[in-house]
């Protein structure tokens, strides 16, 4: 009697297992997406580009966040529709087990985080992980790669950023100067330089400039 009581309870405690994976999967999602999406860069530059503009609360965080959601499944929609078909969707339906779930799902975002990631920002990681030098990508850790990922999109986001707040510097020295000539050194130049900034990033589209600049980053 026990052994088609047992037979009859392993695939109600397989769907808990699933449901439990699922669950946990959802509860580490925002760090996931942070650590192993192209998150980082995009919410990084929109950051950057509200304080070089000068207005730091406009537009909101939520809109920045939102935005910066959008984006990120706009260039990772072919990692995470391989990650659905593959992964995802076998595992729930009960074809897949945790172990081949874990290594189907973890070889695209390592592609991804692959195309990049510095060979310095990785060999740095290896290097401070005191680990045996890697023969190819696939010796390398997701423990090396993944800090090595969030260190190059890093670099790329403030080399974005640093572009972006050329434009806003140059109006800011160029009001400074005027008002300076003109004796009007009482007058903040802020006052008259925001909405100047704000007339040149609409004159140039910029927005469509800056998400157009955000995508084309990614290899």
């Amino acid at each position: 009697m026990a052994a088609p009581a047992f037979a009859q309870a392993t695939p109600e405690t397989s769907q808990a297992v699933r449901v439990v994976v699922g669950l946990t999967a959802l509860a580490v999602l925002p760090a996931l997406l942070v650590c192993l999406t192209a998150f980082m860069r995009i919410v990084i530059v929109l950051s950057m580009l509200r304080h070089a503009i000068g207005m730091p609360e406009t537009p909101p965080n939520t809109v920045i966040i939102g935005l910066a959601l959008f984006l990120t499944l706009f260039t990772m929609s072919p990692v995470l529709q391989t990650l659905n078909d593959e992964t995802v969707q076998p595992f729930m339906s009960g074809n897949l087990s945790i172990e081949a779930a874990y290594q189907k799902g973890s070889t695209p975002l390592r592609e991804f985080m692959v195309r990049q990631t510095r060979e310095q920002d990785l060999a740095l990681m290896v290097e401070l992980s005191k680990a045996k030098r890697p023969e190819s990508m696939a010796d390398v850790g997701n423990v090396q790669l993944i800090p090595a990922f969030m260190l190059s999109e890093l670099r790329a986001a403030f080399q974005i950023g640093f572009v972006v707040f050329l434009p806003f510097l140059l109006i800011d020295l160029i009001v400074s100067s005027v008002l300076m000539a003109l004796g009007m050194m009482m007058m903040p130049p802020t006052t008259v330089a925001l909405p100047l900034k704000i007339l040149m990033f609409i004159l140039v589209d910029g927005w469509a400039l800056i998400l157009k600049a955000l995508v084309g980053s990614f290899h």
